[in-house]
């Protein structure tokens, strides 16, 4: 009988760990491409090399990896602590509704709090909806994973139907999508015949921020406490109850202001099709950046690069869309399978043999 046996695990494995991964997604991946009558090294390069040398997909690479990075900045909190927030999605739609409604809000009006207000807007939404599963869970001991999950189906309706209702555009032809935002409701762009814009910056800000606190303040020693100890944080005066508030409640307000960001940026305007995945794709790139603000900076840019070469792998190769999305589950299947044996030796059992 085989069991597994913890063991330390080394700085050196824990770096090398993401970079098997990656290596190991893209010999499966390349498998699976062949399995679909493609060629593996052709697809590979498309997705992991071309988009390098392209200046206009080397911007890009930016546009996705900034929501990206704010989502899983913010998810790492929670899984530092062992708060399990898998409803990101739904917290960023709720942050460009909010935001993008204060922006329709002041439509035409030229000011420049608009922008504020809205990124407000935004946190504040995506805040209030991580909030419903904090509640359940400190209240009735709910399941925060389910909750989270189901609610990101809810904020996805919610937006086909106020897209469809109040927030619709008078002049749109009764399609389902709002105005498109005014100038001031617009994040400005940094480099010109790009959609590089300034939240790129904000992201890069918030994981320096997300960096100090956890390494430097009482709080990021807390959340460290309640997850690898929680028993020795309860006796050193941590409250679960408020670290599972204040978790969920930094992770939905990023990931708020994320969608606001998606929003009031490269889209422009409220479409029923603005959830493009990315509260999930945050949950790989937060254990691929080993729940590390650096490190998932690096990791939002690899899987930046997964979502800009699989676009295109799909436009060269004709690769169907749930093959690109099967790609870069792989990919959080072989890190959490190198976490395991990171952390863990396989022993049989009996026999004392080491595997």
């Amino acid at each position: 009988m085989l069991t597994l046996e913890p063991r330390t695990a080394g700085p050196l494995r824990q770096v090398l760990t993401p970079v098997l991964a990656i290596v190991a997604t893209m010999i499966a991946g390349g498998i699976l491409f062949m399995l679909l009558g493609k060629n593996p090294v052709e697809a590979i390069k498309i997705i992991f090399v071309d988009p390098l040398f392209d200046a206009y997909s080397r911007s890009e690479l930016l546009v996705k990896a900034a929501p990206l990075a704010l989502i899983a900045t913010g998810l790492s909190f929670g899984y530092r602590a062992n708060v399990w927030n898998i409803g990101a999605e739904g917290q960023f739609i709720l942050g460009a509704i909010c935001g993008g409604a204060v922006g329709l809000a002041f439509y035409g009006i030229d000011g420049w709090f608009v922008l504020p207000l809205m990124a407000v807007a935004g946190m504040l939404g995506g805040f209030a909806w991580a909030m419903i599963p904090a509640f359940l869970r400190t209240r009735f001991n709910a399941n925060e994973i389910l909750v989270s999950l189901m609610l990101v189906y809810v904020a996805t309706l919610l937006l086909s139907a106020l897209v469809s209702g109040p927030l619709r555009d008078p002049d749109g032809f009764n399609f389902p999508e709002s105005r498109q935002f005014h100038d001031s409701a617009t994040l400005p762009i940094l480099l010109q015949g790009t959609r590089v814009h300034i939240g790129i910056v904000i992201a890069l800000l918030v994981s320096l921020v997300g960096w100090l606190v956890l390494q430097r303040h009482v709080f990021g020693f807390q959340i460290k406490l309640m997850g690898a100890a929680p028993r020795a944080a309860h006796f050193a005066g941590v409250s679960t109850n408020r670290m599972v508030y204040l978790c969920l409640g930094i992770s939905g307000a990023l990931a708020g202001l994320a969608g606001m960001f998606e929003a009031a940026g490269p889209v422009g305007q409220l479409v029923p099709s603005l959830p493009a995945g990315y509260g999930f794709t945050a949950i790989i790139v937060a254990f691929l950046g080993r729940l590390h603000p650096a490190g998932i900076i690096l990791a939002s840019l690899v899987l930046a690069l997964t979502i800009i070469g699989g676009e295109t792998a799909q436009y060269l190769l004709q690769v169907p869309k749930a093959a690109i999305s099967v790609f870069q589950g792989m990919l959080l299947f072989f890190l959490l399978a190198f976490e395991i044996f990171t952390r863990f030796r396989l022993r049989r059992s009996g026999a004392g043999a080491t595997a």
